[in-house]
């Protein structure tokens, strides 16, 4: 079973820029495709961002459009998320997901996703 770490969160300023890492372990994620979701409080997760799974194509929110970019290292068995441009509204805990399906593309549904790390806060202020 895969096991997903997130971190790169933090405390930035309206404008500025944070790069969230999730690191897998446990078995590799090469061949799925991966996602990023996140959460602010009292509302639903939602999708942000994903990969497919040979990094060929990606999907974002439209609300992130232009300003976060997904990528991913097979080797280090990274993805990352580039945040830039940063907005108050932004500010939620984002999570990192791994597709079910292997040598899919991304899908916008969590449902799509069976493995899930523990979240990383980020907190953007006006």
């Amino acid at each position: 079973q895969v096991q997903l770490i997130e971190s790169g969160g933090g405390l930035v300023q309206a404008g500025g820029s944070l790069r969230l890492s999730c690191v897998a372990s446990g078995r590799t994620i090469s061949i799925y495709p991966m996602a990023w979701f996140r959460q602010a409080p009292g509302q639903e997760r939602e999708f942000v961002a994903s990969i497919k799974w040979n990094g060929r194509s990606t999907d974002y929110a439209d609300s992130v459009k232009g300003r976060f970019t997904i990528s991913r290292d097979i080797i280090k068995n990274t993805v990352y998320l580039q945040m830039n441009l940063l907005k108050p509204e932004d500010t939620a805990v984002y999570y990192c997901a791994v597709g079910r399906t292997p040598y899919a593309s991304g899908n916008t549904f969590a449902r799509e996703y069976d493995g899930w790390g523990r979240g990383t806060q980020v907190t953007v202020s006006s």
